[in-house]
């Protein structure tokens, strides 16, 4: 059984791709087959995986606007036993492209489901933005939603629009669509503060919430300039040992056996 997660928060800055990256890596680490489906234009996952997003033959805007199989364009890491479908900046014309497109909402659910049997997780990183793209997301997301909250207090602001857009999309389009779970990332124990958005986080989103919380890590954030995931570059830190956690514990709810 192929378990496809969008990662999706309109919010920037808060853990999306760190999260996508190195949840997959971990994954992948204990026996899964996996693909990250870089969704972004920025392609920041693409980067953080070590490819150059400038020297991309193809990827998700081939997914988006193309009519043949997307395999050919999917890059394996063999070092992390990782897939990546990336991205470039010609993707950001994609949204634009789109528009004219039939069932514009759903091509990259389409593209996916092509070659989901060859994956036991694909796990999609969204742009930071609640537009057509991000749509595309939604709908592939036959698992559900996994969202990020930077345990600040802004972030629970951009909480509620991103809730709004899940239920239209969900009343408009995909009525199966749901959250899966809220992953708190970049958590300070010596803040009051942190420790209220886990509260109010855990208030808004009962029983959805993964127990595993992301801490700031010095480590987390020096990752993606090596083109590494946590796992490799510093598998040791405790931002490692919080990521390799959640993995399990998604594994774990999802019934897999490790």
């Amino acid at each position: 059984m192929t378990r496809i997660y969008t990662l999706v928060n309109q919010k920037g800055g808060v853990g999306k791709t760190t999260t996508t990256i190195n949840l997959g890596a971990y994954l992948a680490q204990l026996g899964q087959r996996v693909l990250v489906v870089d969704l972004d234009p920025q392609a920041n996952a693409t980067s953080c995986l070590g490819v150059d997003k400038l020297n991309v033959e193809g990827g998700t805007y081939e997914a988006l606007l193309g009519d043949e199989s997307i395999a050919s364009y999917v890059l394996l890491n063999e070092r992390l036993n990782l897939s990546l479908l990336p991205s470039s900046p010609s993707l950001a014309g994609a949204e634009v492209e789109l528009v004219d497109e039939l069932a514009r909402e759903s091509r990259l659910r389409k593209a996916l489901l092509q070659i989901a049997d060859r994956y036991d997780y694909i796990l999609i990183d969204c742009p930071p933005s609640l537009g057509l793209l991000t749509v595309n997301g939604l709908m592939a997301a036959l698992s559900g939603v996994i969202v990020p909250v930077q345990c600040e207090y802004l972030a629970l602001e951009g909480l509620g629009q991103l809730t709004q857009t899940i239920e239209r999309v969900r009343s408009l389009l995909f009525p199966e669509l749901n959250v899966r779970g809220v992953v708190l990332t970049m958590f300070d124990n010596r803040t009051n503060l942190s420790n209220d958005v886990v509260t109010e986080v855990n208030n808004h989103f009962p029983e959805q919430v993964f127990k595993s919380i992301i801490p700031r890590n010095i480590r987390l954030a020096e990752a993606p300039s090596y083109g590494l995931p946590i796992s490799v570059y510093a598998p040791t830190s405790v931002g490692a040992a919080a990521y390799e956690a959640l993995a399990k514990e998604l594994l774990k709810s999802d019934g897999v056996k490790m």
